[in-house]
């Protein structure tokens, strides 16, 4: 399932999710210039490192939870985390506000930062990407939003159908294969030697639902489940 955008249109413009757009696509840029003997320097300096973080706990390893979260290993990585971004992002910072918005990203971020730490503490492999802050984000919008649509593209065999899916169900499910594939990973002890951060997805998605009500401000008037852009 691709999803295309969301019913909801936003009040005012989202300037601090598309300001984190842009800096991510501009560290990517950055990183897709260097060498690969130089890329690979940049990953381990400014990347995640559970066994590292752990081994030498301080301000310098703290950073990396922020530096890794603007870092990405691939086009597919960054162009899957933006589009999430953009979708989702600008609606829950109209209801936060700009700078609210801007702290409850960097704090889900660093929840799903330590949920994969304890989960990973003897893992080598530096962890990169915006998924675990953005799913703050998703986990943020599963409760402010659950009867907003998410417009899904859905490719059957040879052919593209375009569905409307109610965001509860959409993210719900986004949730339980998380879930699933984190806990296979933990039984395949699959990411100590690399794979998908799963377990950063969830505490980040968990770690929205729990904060949400600390950050949102409160909705200047109800929203309706018919209250959306025409498709």
């Amino acid at each position: 399932m691709i999803p295309i955008r969301d019913t909801i249109r936003s009040r005012r413009f989202p300037v601090v999710n598309t300001s984190l757009i842009l800096l991510n696509v501009l560290v990517f840029l950055f990183e897709a210039s260097l060498g690969p003997r130089s890329l690979n320097q940049f990953v381990m300096a400014f990347g995640l490192v559970p066994r590292r973080f752990w081994a030498h706990p301080g301000l310098e390893e703290f950073t990396t939870i922020f530096t890794a979260m603007f870092m990405h290993g691939g086009w597919w990585h960054l162009i899957s985390n933006m589009l999430a971004l953009y979708i989702f992002g600008d609606n829950v910072e109209d209801r936060m506000g700009h700078l609210r918005y801007l702290a409850f990203y960097l704090v889900g971020g660093v929840a799903a930062a330590f949920a994969h730490l304890w989960m990973y503490p003897l893992s080598g492999v530096p962890t990169v990407g915006a998924s675990g802050a953005i799913s703050a984000v998703l986990g943020a919008y599963f409760v402010l939003f659950p009867t907003s649509r998410v417009i899904t593209l859905i490719p059957i065999f040879f052919f593209v159908e375009i569905v409307e899916i109610p965001a509860f169900f959409y993210l719900g499910f986004w949730f339980l294969s998380q879930l699933f594939n984190g806990l296979f990973a933990l039984t395949a002890s699959v990411f100590q030697s690399g794979g998908v951060a799963w377990w950063a997805h969830i505490g980040g998605f968990v770690a929205g639902i729990v904060l949400v009500r600390l950050f949102a401000r409160r909705s200047p008037r109800p929203s309706y489940p018919d209250e959306y852009w025409p498709w």
